[in-house]
């Protein structure tokens, strides 16, 4: 039987997972994926919570942090579509010189 403490290992592994791939990426599209990641967890806690305590809210919460990823990913990806036709070039380390 699949306990409520064994959903949230798997959660929080995938937390994990998504916090070191931002800070240890090098390219902005790993850095974009590890965010989704991120918010992945968040909606997976509020659907095994939703579960256990028998309530809708944490799914329709859930329902919400997934609609607001798809945005994200999409203005991110948008962005970094112009920036490459601007600049030829996508790294992290061009974006962070442009910080003045």
């Amino acid at each position: 039987m699949v306990t409520l403490e064994l959903l949230l290992s798997l959660s929080i592994s995938i937390l994990i997972i998504s916090i070191w791939g931002i800070f240890a990426a090098s390219h902005i599209i790993a850095v974009l994926i590890s965010l989704e990641l991120f918010l992945l967890s968040i909606a997976l806690n509020f659907i095994f919570f939703s579960l256990a305590l028998d309530d809708i809210l944490g799914q329709v919460f859930a329902l919400l942090i997934l609609t607001i990823a798809g945005a994200e990913s999409a203005i991110g990806l948008a962005l970094l579509v112009s920036f490459y036709r601007l600049r030829g070039d996508i790294s992290i380390s061009i974006i962070n010189s442009l910080k003045a």
